[in-house]
């Protein structure tokens, strides 16, 4: 059910809760003002169901308040969006953008929970039931308030009796109705679970009993008005006299219909129907035949029309985000050079002292390959070693060097630091030998891939992994896949180590020509201009080797994004 006393519940209170918002610094008075313009235009294009509109006014406001750093309103809009895209039946977008949004969600409350109902509404729609159960519990962890508890226990039954398991759905509703809520929350809600829980008996084989529950219902609404409620339960009705009375069925059936219609409810108006086409007290079905038919192609064409239109006006509100980050890239690059211009005196003496070690580890890692695959792998992993060393090692060993020229190795104290040192050496030694292990680059390459991501998974943090499928891995050449999985796995390390991050999303997509990744945590961040000494570097010189890009936005207390982008 995608519209609910809940969602209106929700609806009102963000509306309330990000009006009076006080404790986010405004950077830009002028860029929060215009902010709050859009977001006003989107609210009213929205409340006047004219969605195209609401949608671009939205995307336009987000730009905006990202950069005023007001995480209530973006978590607010971006919600909006989301449930703009799952009226119009775009369930895949809408959790794009709710995981877009869950990084600026700071605690559990209100904001988490409609956030995990979005996403319990999406699963739903999806058929993904055991995901939807999973995000409507959540719904009630983060704020379990009777009539929240009330509202999401239902849905739950909803999706019992879809699957059939009507003992499940009637213990739940049941346990739902006798949950005492105040007069301030949501009364009416009583009426849709009365309905649900009478079409659970129904189904489950006690009629009798069911129908007593449904008429319950109805009576309840004369007191409670329920408009969108009331078509759910005329539809049940209409199946109940399905088989024993035809004209009362039918005559439920148009109830249904002509309350759909006034509520512009499509896909009820087309349950409607398909009750009416198969009513046995119908002579002549082909006039609600031919209505279903054009309904639903009708329904099919402007839900695909949104969702080209949606798709457009995000890349147009983004042309702007695009072109400072852009700059931004390109002053990185700038340092980058920079950086490397002062290590590459250092780089020769490390390749001369590691040398033997080196050799070492590369006959053993390709003692059991062919002559020819021996001499080509070798080759690659020599140059990839050497970027290592040289974006590791050479300060270190440099270091090591003028320690012992100018300190005196008879003093006790000086030898063991120098002994220290060289033992560093050795351990990040082998530390790039572990590193640059095998990777099967085959057909179990992506099932790897998110066993590696999901090894960081634990009680106090949560990795999302998004859309992976969505690339044609087979494509892609075997350098590129090592490439990709070594840039997320260091990229995993440094989270652990440093950024003490409760939430982790790594989206995948793709165009024509390029693959790109979005890695985006919560932890504690970093000063731009210290990312580099935090190992940094060495990705960046990983993905420079595929012509690819690396893009990097933190600052301190306010998370960790990486975007990474590579020809295919």
């Amino acid at each position: 059910m995608l519209r609910s006393p809940f969602f209106c519940f929700l609806f009102f209170v963000f509306l309330l809760s990000c009006k009076d918002k006080t404790d986010v610094p405004v950077k830009n008075e002028a860029l929060k003002k215009e902010a709050k313009e859009l977001r006003g235009k989107g609210i009213k294009t929205l409340e006047k169901e004219n969605y195209d509109s609401a949608f671009y006014y939205f995307n336009k406001s987000i730009i905006l308040y990202k950069k005023t750093a007001d995480s209530a309103n973006i978590v607010y809009v971006l919600s909006q969006v989301a449930n703009i895209q799952q009226i119009n039946g775009d369930y895949y977008g809408s959790k794009e953008t709710l995981t877009e949004a869950l990084p600026y969600v700071r605690k559990k409350d209100i904001y988490s929970s409609y956030i995990n109902n979005l996403f319990g509404i999406a699963e739903k729609e999806l058929s993904n039931y055991k995901d939807a159960i999973y995000y409507y519990n959540e719904t009630i962890k983060d704020y379990n308030k009777p009539g929240v508890k009330r509202y999401s226990l239902n849905n739950i039954a909803v999706i019992y009796i879809n699957q059939k398991k009507y003992d499940k759905a009637i213990n739940l509703l049941e346990s739902a109705i006798k949950i005492k809520i105040t007069k301030t929350e949501l009364q009416y809600d009583t009426s849709r679970i009365l309905d649900n829980l009478g079409y659970a008996y129904f189904k489950n084989g006690l009629p009798e009993k069911g129908l007593l529950y449904m008429n319950k219902s109805l009576e309840l609404r004369k007191t409670y008005p329920d408009d969108y409620g009331s078509i759910e339960n005329s539809l049940h009705l209409s199946e109940f006299y399905s088989e024993t009375n035809p004209q009362k069925s039918k005559e439920f059936a148009l109830k249904a219909y002509g309350t759909a219609t006034k509520m512009h409810s499509i896909d009820e108006r087309l349950e409607s129907l398909a009750l009416l086409m198969s009513n046995k007290s119908v002579a002549e079905n082909t006039e609600y035949a031919k209505k279903f038919t054009f309904l639903n192609d009708s329904i099919t064409k402007i839900r695909n029309n949104f969702k080209n239109k949606s798709a457009k006006i995000k890349y147009d509100s983004q042309k702007e985000k695009n072109e400072n980050e852009k700059l931004r890239l390109e002053k990185a690059e700038n340092q980058l050079a920079l950086q490397r211009a002062q290590y590459r005196q250092f780089i020769f003496i490390s390749i001369f002292l590691l040398l033997f070690l080196l050799i070492f580890y590369l006959r053993k890692y390709y003692r059991n390959k062919n002559r020819i695959e021996k001499l080509k792998t070798a080759y690659e992993t020599e140059i990839r070693i050497s970027k290592d060393i040289h974006d590791e090692l050479a300060n270190d060993v440099f270091h090591t060097i003028a320690f012992s020229q100018t300190q005196p190795l008879e003093n006790e104290n000086s030898k063991e630091t120098l002994i220290q040192k060289l033992d560093h050496i050795y351990a990040r030694v082998r530390s790039i030998s572990k590193e640059n292990n095998t990777i099967d680059t085959g057909i179990h390459y992506v099932t790897n891939l998110k066993e590696m991501l999901s090894t960081y998974n634990n009680e106090t943090r949560n990795i999302i992994i998004n859309s992976i499928e969505k690339i044609n891995w087979e494509a892609i050449d075997d350098i590129k896949k090592i490439t990709i999985q070594r840039l997320l796995q260091e990229l995993m390390v440094n989270m652990s180590k440093h950024s003490e991050a409760s939430l982790v999303v790594v989206k995948f997509d793709h165009d024509t020509n390029k693959i790109f990744i979005d890695y985006t945590d919560n932890g504690k961040g970093a000063k731009k201009n210290k990312i580099i000494k935090n190992g940094i570097q060495n990705m960046e010189n990983r993905i420079l080797s595929t012509k690819g890009t690396l893009t990097f936005d933190t600052e301190p207390n306010k998370g960790f994004k990486v975007k990474i982008s590579m020809p295919k």
